[in-house]
C-alpha cells in the first residue's frame, strides 16, 4: 500500500471522528452492566444495519456452548445475554479474513458520590471522555466500526470477509466470544482493541473465580465464646490464599513472558458477605475471590492447589477443623494466552501488518508487553488457531471511578485499525 493511500485513509478517519465521538457518547450512555446490555446492543445492531452489513443478533444458549473448551459456568437467568455480529462478505476474497471483536458489557459503577460526574452521562473534558465503559471498551468498539467507515468513504472495502463482533460477558466469563466461535465465526486473525496504551499484548494471564463458603455457630453475642464466628474464620483463610499467591509468583513458576515481572498474578478478595445481625455471632460468610494464572498453567491443577491450601488452613484452626470451608467455582475459568507462543506464519504476518500500520500513524516501532489482565483473545488463540492481537487506546481508571479514554489515542487507534484492515485484508472497490 503506497504512502498516498495511507494518508488518505488517515484523513478519512479524521473526517469521521466527530461522528465517532457522538456515537461513543451514545454508546457509553447505555448502562450495559451484565444482564442490561440489550439497549447498547440495539445501538450496535442499528449502526451495523445502517452500513449494510449482514447482521446476526441472537440470545446465547448455554446448552450450545457448555461442552466447549473455554466455557465458564454461569449463574442466574441467562435469557438476556445478546450477541451482535455484523458481517462484511467480500466479492473477491483476495485477502486474509478478520474478526474485529469488542465487548459491550461494563462493570458496576460503585458509589455514585465517588464519581466527579454521573457514570452514564459521558462528558468530554479536554482530550478525555469520561464515563463507565468509555475506555473499557466502547471506545474500541467504535474504532472497529469507524475504521471500516473510513475505507468506505474512499470507496473501498476489505477484500476478505470481516466480522464485527459486539459480545457480552467478557467481564465475567468470556462466553459471548465463545458463542461466536460456536456459531461459526472464524477468520485468519482477530483484533481486539482493549484499552492497553497502543501497545500489542504479547501475553495475558488466566483467571479463576471462586467462592469460599464458611459456616459458623450462631449465638447471642453475650455468649460469643460458645459460638463460632464465620467472619473471623475467614481471616486465616485469606492469609493462606495470599501465601499461595506468593508461591505462584515465584520465578520458577513464571511463564517466560513474565520472567521479569515479580508479581504478575494477583489474588483479589473482591467481595465479602456474612452474618445476619450485629449482636449475633455470624453463622455464615462467603468470600468471592479472583486469582490469576500464567499461560500454560493447568486449570485443574490450580483448583487442586487452591483446595489443598484451604484444607491446610482449616487444619491449623480448631473451629475450621470441625467446620471446613466449601469451594464453589463460578464465572471465569479462563486459561492464560500468549500470542508470543504462536510461531505460525499467519501470526507473524498479522503482527507485521499491525506493526506497519502503527508505524505509519505514530512513526514509532510497535511495542509489545504482557498483561496482568485477561481478555477474550484466549478463545481465538487457544481454541480456534487464530492469532489474536490485542491493541487499543489509552484509558485510565477502568473498573474504577471516573473512568476515561484519551480521545487522541482513540483517533490514532482508529487510523491504525483502518490501515491494518487495508494491509491484512486487502482492498476492493465498494
Amino acid at each position: 500500500m503506497d504512502s498516498e493511500l495511507k494518508t488518505k485513509i488517515m484523513h478519512a478517519v479524521d473526517a469521521g471522528f466527530e461522528r465517532q465521538l457522538e456515537f461513543l457518547k451514545a454508546l457509553t450512555a447505555e448502562p450495559s452492566t451484565r444482564g442490561n446490555e440489550q439497549s447498547a446492543q440495539a445501538l450496535m445492531e442499528d449502526a451495523l444495519r445502517a452500513r449494510g452489513y449482514d447482521v446476526d443478533r441472537w440470545l446465547i444458549d448455554v446448552n450450545d456452548i457448555a461442552h466447549l473448551p473455554g466455557f465458564s459456568p454461569v449463574h442466574g437467568n441467562h435469557e438476556d445475554a445478546v450477541n451482535v455480529v455484523g458481517s462484511h462478505l467480500s466479492r473477491t476474497q483476495k485477502g486474509n479474513s478478520l474478526i474485529l471483536n469488542g465487548h459491550i458489557d461494563v462493570v458496576p459503577v460503585g458509589p455514585l458520590d465517588m464519581w466527579h460526574t454521573a457514570p452514564f452521562k459521558p462528558v468530554i473534558d479536554g482530550k478525555w471522555m469520561r464515563g463507565r465503559g468509555a475506555g473499557d471498551m466502547k471506545a474500541g468498539l467504535t474504532a472497529n466500526l469507524f475504521a471500516l467507515d473510513a475505507l468506505r468513504e474512499l470507496k473501498f472495502q476489505p477484500a476478505a470477509n470481516v466480522y464485527v463482533q459486539s459480545v457480552v460477558e467478557e467481564e465475567c466469563t468470556g462466553n459471548g466470544a465463545l458463542a461466536c466461535l460456536q456459531r461459526g465465526y472464524k477468520a485468519d486473525a482477530a483484533l481486539i482493541p482493549e484499552p492497553f496504551d497502543e501497545v500489542l499484548t504479547s501475553a495475558q494471564v488466566g483467571v479463576l473465580w471462586f467462592q469460599v463458603h464458611l459456616r459458623g455457630v450462631p449465638m447471642h453475642v453475650a455468649y460469643a465464646e460458645k459460638g463460632g464466628n464465620a467472619i473471623d474464620a475467614a481471616m486465616p483463610i485469606i492469609a493462606a490464599l495470599h501465601a499461595m499467591e506468593e508461591r505462584w509468583n515465584e520465578p520458577d513458576r513464571r511463564h517466560p513472558e513474565y520472567a521479569a515481572h515479580t508479581h504478575a498474578l494477583n489474588l483479589n478478595v473482591g467481595k465479602i458477605a456474612g452474618g445476619d445481625w450485629t449482636s449475633s455471632v455470624p453463622a455464615w460468610c462467603t468470600l468471592d475471590i479472583r486469582m490469576g494464572l500464567f499461560p500454560g498453567q493447568d486449570l485443574a491443577t490450580a483448583k487442586a492447589e487452591i483446595e489443598a491450601t484451604l484444607r491446610e488452613a482449616a487444619r491449623s484452626q480448631a473451629f475450621l477443623r470441625s467446620n471446613p470451608p466449601e469451594v464453589v467455582y463460578h464465572g471465569f475459568q479462563a486459561e492464560g494466552y500468549a500470542l508470543s507462543d504462536d510461531r505460525s506464519p499467519r501470526a507473524k504476518a498479522a503482527i507485521g501488518a499491525l506493526a506497519s500500520a502503527h508505524h505509519a500513524v505514530l512513526g514509532t516501532s510497535l511495542e509489545s508487553r504482557p498483561s496482568t489482565a485477561t481478555t477474550d483473545a484466549r478463545f481465538f488463540g487457544l481454541y480456534a488457531e487464530t492469532p489474536a492481537l490485542v491493541y487499543g487506546p489509552t484509558a485510565e481508571a477502568i473498573h474504577g471511578f471516573n473512568e476515561r479514554v484519551d480521545l487522541e489515542s482513540l483517533r490514532r487507534v482508529t487510523q491504525t485499525t483502518a490501515l491494518f484492515v487495508a494491509e491484512w485484508c486487502g482492498l476492493e472497490q465498494s
